[in-house]
């Protein structure tokens, strides 16, 4: 092998994976240079970690690729290096979209937690975090509200880095939270939810108005939503299906979080203005993409009509209103230009609504009304959009609301 040429030892080592490499580094001092050549280890990096500058897991520079393999390795070789890129990506992902959209909850975001701070959390628990969960906490371990512009209160209301929704006087707007207070919330959930013997669920999540909170079952890594009947018996709904989850990695809050973090790239989360006066701004959990959002123009009136399913508010052992779902409808006139067919209208009002319910496929109400939630909007092009939120309990886990709605033009008399 010594009398190889350097040209045939890199077409071999370009073949292998970086553990390999570091082998071949070790024959001599000849093919250890040929192993240290930062062309491989910047290909390693982006292999196996998804990563395309010289930083370590800190953040802090590196003087070359392969020191910043090295950095990698030694944070997360005791972990499936498949999970590790999954979690990075993850959290890569949602990093980017708040600090570009929305960052004062990018700012809110903790650096990840050390290896000492999770085993000292799992000593106060009594048992361990699932190993997907561990990394994920490794990378970011939640959110951190500071103190600025808003009061606190406020700032808790709207800073949720998993979103909500807000309709009539009800406010949910959820926070990841960090390891410290996962024990603090754990053991208080703990005295005051009926949960099985022997449990061992955790709150990673909750809302600061405290009507919602999601679970994690560190037994299964299963993640889990209290319902409407939390505080009494302890019902949970599972947010993620069994068949989904790995076994060996017990990844369900890692699927929840890569599967929060692709709504929001593809735009279906946004960032839009909160409660009744407009002002605050949040993370809306109202799609905005078809088919979960759908969107009709009419002579220049546009209306757009999404919905989100409540799992605080619903009550398995309900044999009627099971299931809860809040919808939002946004009324407005477009521009002109923006019309190819039919006569734009310059003002408008609205002066009758007309829904049809189903439950599954079966019609449940057949609703004709004035207005809507008593209040008759009128519209303008160029003007504000008028945005109303109200809900529908079904029977059944999946249904639909459609209909129409009637406006005269200008003012009505």
């Amino acid at each position: 092998m010594e009398d190889l040429q350097d040209a045939i030892l890199q077409s071999i080592i370009v073949k292998t994976d970086a553990k390999c490499t570091a082998k071949f580094g070790c024959v001599s001092q000849r093919w250890y240079s040929l192993a240290s050549d930062d062309h491989l280890w910047c290909r390693f990096c982006a292999q196996d970690f998804n990563i395309s500058s010289r930083l370590d897991p800190t953040g802090s520079p590196c003087s070359s690729y392969k020191e910043t393999y090295e950095k990698w390795h030694e944070a997360f070789y005791m972990y499936p290096l498949s999970i590790v890129r999954r979690a990075k990506d993850c959290w890569d992902i949602i990093r980017n979209w708040t600090s570009t959209h929305f960052p004062e909850v990018a700012n809110t975001l903790v650096p990840g937690a050390s290896e000492d701070e999770i085993r000292r959390a799992e000593d106060k628990l009594g048992w361990q975090l699932p190993v997907s969960t561990r990394i994920l906490y490794r990378f970011c371990n939640g959110q951190k509200i500071r103190h600025g512009g808003l009061p606190q209160t406020q700032q808790l209301s709207v800073l949720g880095l998993m979103g909500g929704y807000h309709f009539y006087n009800r406010h949910v707007n959820v926070h990841l939270l960090p390891l410290e207070e996962v024990l603090e919330l754990t053991e208080h959930c703990a005295s005051q939810i009926t949960l099985p013997r022997g449990s061992k669920h955790i709150v990673i999540a909750a809302s600061c108005n405290m009507n919602k909170f999601f679970f994690l079952d560190c037994s299964d890594g299963q993640l889990y939503v209290g319902t409407k009947n939390l505080a009494v018996t302890g019902e949970m709904m599972p947010c993620v299906s069994s068949t989904l989850i790995d076994v060996a990695q017990q990844d369900a809050m890692l699927m929840w979080l890569e599967e929060y973090g692709r709504q929001l790239e593809v735009g279906n989360f946004s960032v839009r203005k909160d409660g009744e006066d407009g002002n605050i701004w949040s993370i809306s959990l109202f799609p905005e993409k078809e088919p979960l959002c759908s969107e009709a123009v009419t002579n220049g009136v546009q209306v757009r009509a999404s919905a989100v399913f409540v799992p605080e508010e619903s009550d398995l052992q309900e044999s009627d209103d099971k299931y809860y779902f809040f919808y939002s409808i946004r009324m407005c006139l477009v521009r002109q230009e923006k019309i190819s067919e039919g006569a734009m209208l310059s003002s408008c009002q609205l002066s009758r609504r007309h829904w049809v319910i189903r439950a599954n496929d079966t019609i449940i109400a057949d609703i004709h009304g004035d207005a809507v939630i008593g209040k008759y909007p009128y519209l303008k092009e160029g003007g504000d959009v008028f945005v109303y939120q109200s809900c529908c309990p079904l029977s059944t886990s999946s249904g639909s609301i459609e209909g129409d709605f009637t406006f005269v033009p200008g003012r009505q008399a």
